[in-house]
């Protein structure tokens, strides 16, 4: 029997930020942000809240019936012809800041990580974002990630949309590949820290 999967609400949030927390403590980006292991175990869970809240109010969040996996995905309208650059980095640049202020004032790299996935990001077709994945970690290793990815990307298919993520560790790229994604050709190396590999996935005809 395969696993179900349902629209998260307001009521899991608190279960959503727990799994996040749980799923991405020793994940290389997360380790960057926090590079003191033990702020890390006191601290991550707000951005991981942070990031919670803002895809309950403009995304949406799947979540396997037994409450072990999620995943974060929001919809990104193509850039309007013409839309000045300059105003998009400022909004950008607003979020960016916005968040470290809500996360952790004094942690610059809440801010950075915020500005260079900003800048990265493609704008120039509408697609799904697959924000974050996470399986609680006695879970993991048992297909729940591909249960969620297979879910979302069906609904991509027949509505024939692309889909972009980035992969923040090498062992999840074999994965995404296999589900139809494509390194872009060009990296997210963060300062002194860790590589991001962003890719993408041009919707399966039926």
């Amino acid at each position: 029997m395969g696993v179900g999967v349902r629209s998260a609400g307001r009521n899991d949030r608190e279960r959503v930020v727990r799994l996040l927390d749980e799923a991405f403590q020793d994940d290389p980006v997360s380790s960057w942000v926090f590079p003191d292991k033990e702020y890390r175990r006191t601290t991550h869970h707000r951005l991981m809240a942070a990031f919670t809240d803002i895809v309950l109010a403009e995304g949406r969040i799947d979540m396997t019936e037994n409450g072990t996996a999620c995943a974060l995905w929001l919809s990104v309208p193509a850039a309007a012809p013409g839309t000045p650059g300059d105003a998009d980095d400022t909004d950008d640049a607003d979020d960016a800041v916005l968040l470290r202020e809500t996360v952790d004032p004094a942690n610059a790299r809440v801010e950075q990580i915020s500005r260079l996935m900003a800048e990265s990001h493609p704008s120039d077709r509408a697609h799904a974002y697959l924000w974050m994945i996470g399986v609680t970690p006695a879970r993991q290793g048992e297909g729940l990630g591909s249960t969620l990815m297979r879910h979302a990307l069906d609904q991509c298919d027949h509505k024939g949309l692309p889909a972009y993520l980035e992969a923040s560790n090498r062992r999840s790229i074999t994965l995404y590949e296999r589900l139809g994604f494509t390194f872009t050709g060009r990296t997210l190396d963060l300062p002194d820290g860790p590589r991001m590999w962003p890719m993408w996935r041009e919707p399966r005809a039926f």
